[in-house]
């Protein structure tokens, strides 16, 4: 089994797309017939994740994600614990260049 889908609703859906670019994703703007604007990026496992406006729903709440990346221009080597713009807990490992 593995991960496909990873969706995070958020009321602070511009801040935390460019959170997430900083950390390497490729967020591009999506949007499903009369469904709200939001952005998704596809994972090298093919796995989505998508950032979606909370609207009157509450927002992702307490969470932990794990990305690790092969190089970053913003991060050195190593293991970086972040927090997103909605307080979500992010471990950022960068691998050595």
């Amino acid at each position: 089994m593995h991960t496909t889908l990873t969706v995070l609703y958020t009321h602070r859906l511009e801040d935390c797309r460019e959170f997430y670019q900083r950390l390497g994703l490729d967020l591009r703007p999506e949007r499903h017939g009369s469904g709200p604007h939001h952005y998704a990026a596809v994972l090298k496992d093919d796995a989505v994740f998508e950032l979606y406006p909370a609207g009157s729903r509450e927002p992702t709440g307490r969470l932990r994600l794990g990305f690790s990346v092969d190089r970053s221009s913003a991060f050195p080597p190593g293991r970086h614990i972040l927090h997103d713009p909605d307080d979500r807990t992010v471990e950022l490992t960068v691998k050595g260049q």
